[in-house]
Order: structure tokens, then C-alpha cells, then sequence
């Protein structure tokens, strides 16, 4: 459990099917929950009933993609199910249902706010990647925190994770913070799901520059935005069909519709949550030009608690919501997270 009890903190190390077994065996009765409710809740967020069967072939796809482009985390798929007591079609479920639900056109008000800042030396500021989760699915009960340590590696890393995902966002001890908003473009196919890949990089990158060479090598499944953050620089990129497109900043702010000229043609975001994008964006752009450069996490996740950032539950199981709030710091590899709506809950600290 977490320092203050509330978020699960899962501590992992070894090799890879180890560390996938210890996750496992620690979120097993969660995981079967989970699983056994509407197949991970998806039966309540798409429009045609999904069952294990008529999802194999698909999972195959992606297995076939995973294997060969990340074998590690493969392994730990291994580990996971093992350590659950679930099939590898269940523990490869888990990582794809985003995937899995593919562009959701219902009306929604968010989808994630993220930004970062880059250190200022002259000020002494660390630099700093903070965001709201928005997800729908109700997945505040299945949040948790990981720790990762790889046998023959220095390198650790700390991952906020959902319901058996294997990555999500997070920071490393070399100093890498991770972010993510979705966007919605293009054809997804089998493939590296995003979420994976952000564990990928943070298994094998120190910086931004690293990050975004291993990321070009990767199959990709899916349209997201990455926000990248290291001790020098920061960066958001946005992947459509396969192909990256970099935009450096030293503060970049990003939610949920495409912002290079490349793809901004190509956005399938529907007409309410562009609107929520759009607001959101000004919003959180607006605020950071009035938040001191010396703010401290309680100022951070005061902006990310403030409305439109901070989505309200409307009740509706469909529409993302804010879950969870997160202030990221890449020099300290410390992970701040408010569970729940940031305005109502305390902050619960972790640290390399």
C-alpha cells in the first residue's frame, strides 16, 4: 500500500516475468474483480457486446506486434497472468482497452490536461510534468502505483497504472517524466498500444532526446500525444498513423486535439469535447502564464483541481471524468498523485 494507505503501491523486481508475477499476485482479487465486471467494464462503454472469443483474433494481432517489438514486456505479460491466476488473453485485455473501445464519439468534457516546465537554472526550479487523468469506466478503484526495478539494470522507474496495465505515465531515475493525452486520428491497427510504449521508454531512455529515438523504432497501435520532460528539456509529440511529429517547448501544454499543422487535418475528435479540448487548453495555457516559477506541488495540483481542467462526474459510466491528478518531478523521481477529484482528496507522495 501507499505511505498514507490509500493507493495501492506496488513494489516489483527482478526479471521481467518477475516482475510481472509480483504486479500480479498483488492486484490478483482486484484484477479477477475487474475482469469479471462486464469484461473490464467494457460491456457498458461500446456499442456492440464484447466477449474473450470474439476478441482472439484481434488480441492475436497485437500479441504477435507486442512480442516482437518489446519482448521484455511480453515476458511480463507472462509474469502478470501467472501471478493473477488469468489466462494471457485476459492480461493482454488489460492493456488494450483503450484499444479495444477505439474512437468514442458520445459527447464527453475531458480527456486529460497535461503540461510541463522545463528548469530554470538562473531560478533554481526543478523541472517539472504534471496532469489531470481523465478516463470514463469508473477507474478510480483500479488505480495503483508501481515500482520497477529490471535485474542487470540501474535504471528504476515509478508508473501510475490502471487495472493490470503494465505502463500508463510515470517518471525514471535518470530523470525522465512521461505524460499522455489521447487524440483521436487515423486507422488503429495491431500494434504497440501507447500506454506500453510509455513503459517502454522509461525502461530504456535517460531523455527526451533517447525517448523519441527508441519511440520511432516502435510499431505503433494508436493515435496519442506524448508529453515529454527530462533535467534540460521538454517536448510534446503527437502520433498519427505510425509517424511522430516533435514540438520542443519549455512549456508545453497539451489535451485532446491535434496541434501540429501535419495532423490537425486529419482530427476525428468530435464537436463537444473539441470544444472541451479547446477551453481546457486556453484554461490551463493561462493559468501556468500565472503560476510562480518556484510553485510547489500544492500550487500545481491546485490548477489541475480548477475547473474546466478538472472534469466533474456526471454520473454517466461513458464520459471521461477526472480520476486521478498527477505532479511529476524527473530530478527528484518523486510521483505526487490525488486520487479521485483532485479538489476532494489529499496528495499521496512516492519516490525513487
Amino acid at each position: 500500500m501507499s505511505p498514507s494507505g490509500g493507493v495501492p503501491f506496488v513494489r516489483t523486481e527482478g526479471d521481467p516475468y518477475e516482475v510481472g508475477y509480483q504486479h500480479g499476485a498483488a492486484r490478483a482479487e482486484a484484477l479477477h474483480a475487474f475482469l469479471d465486471d462486464g469484461l473490464a467494464r467494457l460491456d457498458r462503454l461500446v456499442t456492440s457486446p464484447v466477449s474473450m472469443q470474439s476478441l482472439r483474433p484481434s488480441l492475436r494481432g497485437y500479441d504477435e506486434q507486442l512480442s516482437r517489438a518489446t519482448p521484455d514486456l511480453a515476458t511480463e505479460l507472462d509474469g502478470l497472468a501467472a501471478g493473477a491466476g488469468i489466462s494471457r488473453d485476459q492480461a493482454l485485455l488489460l492493456q488494450l482497452r483503450r484499444e479495444i473501445m477505439g474512437y468514442q464519439r458520445i459527447p464527453t468534457m475531458g480527456d486529460c490536461t497535461t503540461y510541463a516546465r522545463s528548469s530554470d537554472p538562473g531560478a533554481g526550479t526543478d523541472p517539472v510534468l504534471a496532469q489531470t487523468v481523465d478516463l470514463n469506466g469508473e477507474l478510480d478503484d483500479q488505480l495503483v502505483v508501481l515500482q520497477v526495478a529490471l535485474a542487470g539494470r540501474s535504471r528504476r522507474s515509478l508508473v501510475l497504472s490502471f487495472g493490470g496495465l503494465l505502463g500508463y505515465l510515470g517518471v525514471n531515475s535518470d530523470g525522465l517524466a512521461i505524460g499522455l493525452n489521447l487524440v483521436l486520428g487515423g486507422r488503429w491497427v495491431p500494434g504497440v498500444p501507447p500506454y506500453l510504449a510509455i513503459r517502454h521508454l522509461l525502461d530504456n531512455a535517460s531523455t527526451v532526446t533517447e525517448a523519441i529515438g527508441v519511440l520511432q523504432q516502435l510499431p505503433l497501435a494508436s493515435s496519442r500525444s506524448l508529453t515529454l520532460c527530462d533535467l534540460e528539456r521538454s517536448a510534446y509529440l503527437e502520433i498519427l498513423d505510425g509517424r511522430i511529429r516533435v514540438v520542443p517547448a519549455t512549456t508545453p501544454v497539451h489535451t485532446n486535439h491535434f496541434l501540429h499543422p501535419d495532423f490537425t487535418s486529419a482530427d476525428e475528435l468530435n464537436v463537444f469535447a473539441r470544444n472541451s479540448s479547446i477551453q481546457r487548453l486556453k484554461s490551463c495555457t493561462a493559468a501556468l502564464e500565472q503560476l510562480p516559477a518556484e510553485a510547489g506541488i500544492a500550487e500545481h495540483f491546485q490548477l489541475l483541481s480548477t475547473p474546466p481542467i478538472c472534469v466533474a462526474d456526471t454520473g454517466d459510466i461513458r464520459r471521461e471524468r477526472t480520476v486521478a491528478a498527477v505532479v511529476l518531478l524527473p530530478e527528484r523521481g518523486q510521483l505526487h498523485v490525488r486520487p479521485g477529484d483532485p479538489s476532494r482528496s489529499e496528495t499521496e507522495s512516492f519516490s525513487l
